[in-house]
């Protein structure tokens, strides 16, 4: 299943002469790039949802917390950012 997961963006690049906006986007302390050519608008410290390095919207912090703790919990936020294998046994 793909999902769109929230981070916040800790910078931003430009590449290619400026022509495309790249984030570090940082998801529970895991580090992920995302495109930011959907949300020309964002800026560090921004919260976005990323759908398949792809950031697709600017969300408020509240809902950026809420929505991942609920992905934690469902166990999908691994699977999304392949990182199973980083985490503890009991999470």
């Amino acid at each position: 299943m793909c999902l769109a997961i929230p981070g916040k963006i800790k910078s931003i690049e430009s590449q290619y002469d400026g022509l495309v906006r790249i984030a570090k986007v940082s998801f529970g302390g895991i580090i992920k790039e995302a495109s930011l050519e959907m949300v020309p608008h964002a800026k560090v410290e921004d919260y976005v949802l990323v759908h398949v390095g792809v950031a697709i919207s600017v969300v408020d912090e509240d809902e950026a917390r809420k929505t991942f703790q609920y992905l934690k919990e469902m166990g999908e936020v691994e699977e999304e950012l392949n990182i199973s294998e980083m985490l503890p046994d009991d999470i």
